[in-house]
Protein backbone atom coordinates (compact mmCIF):
# COMPACT_ATOMS: atom_id res chain seq x y z
CA UNK A 1 0.00 0.00 0.00
CA UNK A 2 2.85 2.51 0.87
CA UNK A 3 4.52 1.43 -2.31
CA UNK A 4 1.23 2.95 -4.42
CA UNK A 5 0.85 6.31 -2.37
CA UNK A 6 4.76 6.91 -2.91
CA UNK A 7 4.20 5.81 -6.61
CA UNK A 8 1.17 8.18 -6.53
CA UNK A 9 2.89 10.86 -5.47
CA UNK A 10 5.69 10.58 -7.75
CA UNK A 11 3.71 10.69 -10.80
CA UNK A 12 1.82 13.66 -9.01
CA UNK A 13 4.97 15.37 -8.82
CA UNK A 14 6.23 14.68 -12.37
CA UNK A 15 2.28 15.79 -13.67
CA UNK A 16 3.19 19.71 -12.01
CA UNK A 17 6.57 19.88 -12.86
CA UNK A 18 5.99 19.04 -16.78
CA UNK A 19 2.57 21.33 -16.53
CA UNK A 20 4.57 24.09 -15.01
CA UNK A 21 7.29 23.52 -17.67
CA UNK A 22 4.45 23.53 -20.44
CA UNK A 23 2.81 26.77 -19.28
CA UNK A 24 6.61 28.26 -18.74
CA UNK A 25 7.60 27.21 -22.10
CA UNK A 26 4.02 28.44 -24.07
CA UNK A 27 4.19 32.23 -22.04
CA UNK A 28 6.30 33.50 -25.17
CA UNK A 29 4.23 31.64 -27.93
CA UNK A 30 1.40 33.53 -26.99
CA UNK A 31 2.06 37.15 -27.14
CA UNK A 32 -0.24 39.66 -28.85
CA UNK A 33 0.96 40.15 -32.35
CA UNK A 34 -1.83 43.21 -32.76
CA UNK A 35 -4.88 43.20 -34.86
CA UNK A 36 -5.88 40.44 -37.15
CA UNK A 37 -5.69 41.24 -41.15
CA UNK A 38 -9.09 42.04 -42.37
CA UNK A 39 -10.88 39.42 -43.77
CA UNK A 40 -11.49 40.72 -47.76
CA UNK A 41 -10.13 44.12 -49.07
CA UNK A 42 -12.01 46.65 -51.09
CA UNK A 43 -15.54 47.59 -50.22
CA UNK A 44 -18.43 44.66 -49.77
CA UNK A 45 -19.83 43.66 -53.29
CA UNK A 46 -23.99 43.66 -53.19
CA UNK A 47 -25.34 40.20 -53.79
CA UNK A 48 -26.73 41.68 -57.03
CA UNK A 49 -23.56 42.31 -58.57
CA UNK A 50 -21.90 39.10 -57.50
CA UNK A 51 -25.29 36.71 -58.70
CA UNK A 52 -25.38 38.71 -62.14
CA UNK A 53 -21.38 38.19 -63.07
CA UNK A 54 -22.16 35.16 -61.97
CA UNK A 55 -24.80 33.97 -64.02
CA UNK A 56 -22.99 35.95 -66.84
CA UNK A 57 -19.88 33.75 -67.11
CA UNK A 58 -22.02 30.51 -66.92
CA UNK A 59 -24.37 32.31 -69.62
CA UNK A 60 -21.30 32.78 -71.70
CA UNK A 61 -20.43 29.02 -71.10
CA UNK A 62 -23.79 27.71 -72.25
CA UNK A 63 -25.48 27.06 -69.02
CA UNK A 64 -28.07 29.12 -67.98
CA UNK A 65 -29.09 28.84 -64.38
CA UNK A 66 -31.35 30.61 -61.81
CA UNK A 67 -30.99 32.24 -58.67
CA UNK A 68 -32.52 30.48 -55.93
CA UNK A 69 -34.33 32.12 -53.13
CA UNK A 70 -31.77 32.55 -49.36
CA UNK A 71 -32.44 30.73 -46.81
CA UNK A 72 -33.76 33.55 -44.98
CA UNK A 73 -33.63 37.68 -43.76
CA UNK A 74 -29.74 38.31 -42.41
CA UNK A 75 -28.50 35.21 -44.39
CA UNK A 76 -25.33 36.21 -46.67
CA UNK A 77 -26.25 32.83 -49.07
CA UNK A 78 -27.43 32.81 -52.54
CA UNK A 79 -27.35 29.69 -54.64
CA UNK A 80 -27.74 29.47 -58.19
CA UNK A 81 -29.09 26.16 -60.05
CA UNK A 82 -29.49 25.01 -63.46
CA UNK A 83 -29.20 21.86 -65.85
CA UNK A 84 -26.62 21.35 -68.37
CA UNK A 85 -25.68 18.61 -71.26
CA UNK A 86 -23.94 15.42 -68.66
CA UNK A 87 -21.09 15.33 -71.31
CA UNK A 88 -20.03 19.02 -71.76
CA UNK A 89 -20.97 19.97 -67.73
CA UNK A 90 -18.07 19.85 -66.03
CA UNK A 91 -15.81 21.53 -69.01
CA UNK A 92 -18.00 24.18 -68.89
CA UNK A 93 -17.95 24.82 -65.10
CA UNK A 94 -14.55 24.59 -65.16
CA UNK A 95 -14.54 27.85 -68.48
CA UNK A 96 -17.23 29.62 -66.54
CA UNK A 97 -14.63 29.66 -63.52
CA UNK A 98 -11.88 30.48 -65.87
CA UNK A 99 -13.69 33.44 -67.22
CA UNK A 100 -14.79 34.79 -64.07
CA UNK A 101 -10.68 34.91 -63.45
CA UNK A 102 -10.08 36.70 -65.90
CA UNK A 103 -12.51 38.59 -66.85
CA UNK A 104 -13.99 39.93 -64.29
CA UNK A 105 -11.06 40.05 -61.12
CA UNK A 106 -11.84 36.47 -59.18
CA UNK A 107 -9.28 34.57 -57.45
CA UNK A 108 -8.94 30.98 -57.34
CA UNK A 109 -10.35 29.72 -53.91
CA UNK A 110 -8.80 27.23 -51.60
CA UNK A 111 -8.31 23.81 -52.92
CA UNK A 112 -11.15 21.66 -51.08
CA UNK A 113 -10.40 18.91 -53.67
CA UNK A 114 -12.43 16.12 -54.67
CA UNK A 115 -13.51 17.98 -57.59
CA UNK A 116 -14.92 21.37 -55.95
CA UNK A 117 -14.54 24.92 -57.49
CA UNK A 118 -14.11 27.33 -55.18
CA UNK A 119 -13.41 31.11 -56.23
CA UNK A 120 -13.15 34.63 -54.17
CA UNK A 121 -13.33 38.00 -54.74
CA UNK A 122 -14.34 40.94 -51.96
CA UNK A 123 -16.26 39.32 -49.00
CA UNK A 124 -17.35 36.62 -51.82
CA UNK A 125 -16.54 32.98 -52.21
CA UNK A 126 -18.04 30.87 -54.76
CA UNK A 127 -18.58 26.84 -54.65
CA UNK A 128 -19.22 24.58 -57.40
CA UNK A 129 -19.35 20.68 -57.99
CA UNK A 130 -17.90 19.46 -61.09
CA UNK A 131 -20.80 17.92 -62.76
CA UNK A 132 -20.64 13.87 -63.00
CA UNK A 133 -20.58 12.76 -66.43
CA UNK A 134 -22.78 9.70 -66.02
CA UNK A 135 -26.33 10.95 -65.39
CA UNK A 136 -29.20 8.82 -66.52
CA UNK A 137 -30.41 8.81 -70.29
CA UNK A 138 -32.18 11.77 -71.33
CA UNK A 139 -31.52 13.77 -68.28
CA UNK A 140 -29.25 16.91 -68.02
CA UNK A 141 -26.67 16.67 -65.61
CA UNK A 142 -27.38 19.52 -62.42
CA UNK A 143 -24.95 22.58 -61.82
CA UNK A 144 -25.77 24.33 -58.08
CA UNK A 145 -23.18 26.48 -57.31
CA UNK A 146 -22.87 28.17 -53.96
CA UNK A 147 -22.38 32.22 -53.01
CA UNK A 148 -21.33 32.97 -49.48
CA UNK A 149 -20.53 36.12 -48.24
CA UNK A 150 -18.48 36.86 -45.07
CA UNK A 151 -19.67 39.93 -44.58
CA UNK A 152 -22.61 41.60 -45.84
CA UNK A 153 -21.37 45.70 -45.44
CA UNK A 154 -24.40 47.46 -47.50
CA UNK A 155 -25.38 45.14 -49.77
CA UNK A 156 -29.05 45.97 -48.33
CA UNK A 157 -30.60 49.38 -48.62
CA UNK A 158 -31.11 50.59 -45.21
CA UNK A 159 -35.13 51.73 -45.05
CA UNK A 160 -35.82 55.32 -45.08
CA UNK A 161 -38.60 56.90 -42.56
CA UNK A 162 -40.95 59.31 -44.03
CA UNK A 163 -40.95 62.76 -43.53
CA UNK A 164 -43.30 63.62 -40.67
CA UNK A 165 -46.52 65.94 -41.66
CA UNK A 166 -46.44 68.93 -39.76
CA UNK A 167 -49.30 69.91 -37.88
CA UNK A 168 -50.84 73.42 -38.30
Amino acid sequence: MRRQRGRAALASLAMVALMTVTATGCGTALQDLGPLPPRFSGPALPADAVVSEMTSVLAAEGITVARQPSDGPGRCTERLMGRHAPETAGSALEAAFARARSEHGWQAGPDLGGGTLTLTKGNWTVLASRPSPEAAQGLQAPVVMSLTCLDPGGSTASPTPAPAAESP
